[in-house]
């Protein structure tokens, strides 16, 4: 899985998140896009991102109710929230997952 490069410098993290992807279909190829998009434009440093292909890890997918994809999961801090869709609109984004730009 892909780790956004902060956890591999030591920063402290505000955000874990989880990005839930099938393949690399368009939707999911965008979902990425636009994930990597926020993280380096308004969250500078505070989130760590896993992207999970849950055609390789169908597991993954099950321990974490994902029933469609792509779906964005902020594991940390809890309560958990997810959004779902290919992550296109920030608004709606920040306001799901309840993120506070840096």
């Amino acid at each position: 899985p892909w780790i956004h490069d902060e956890l591999e410098k030591g920063r402290q993290m505000s955000y874990a998140l989880k990005l839930f992807v099938a393949g690399h279909t368009p939707n999911s190829v965008r979902a990425i896009r636009n994930v990597k998009k926020l993280l380096d434009n308004d969250l500078h440093g505070l989130c760590s991102l896993e992207i999970v292909d849950v055609l390789r890890n169908p597991q993954r997918a099950l321990d974490y109710e994902i029933l469609a994809t792509p779906t964005l999961i902020r594991t940390l801090p809890p309560p958990p929230r997810r959004v779902v869709g290919d992550l296109s609109e920030r608004g709606k984004v920040f306001r799901g997952l309840e993120l506070a730009p840096g």
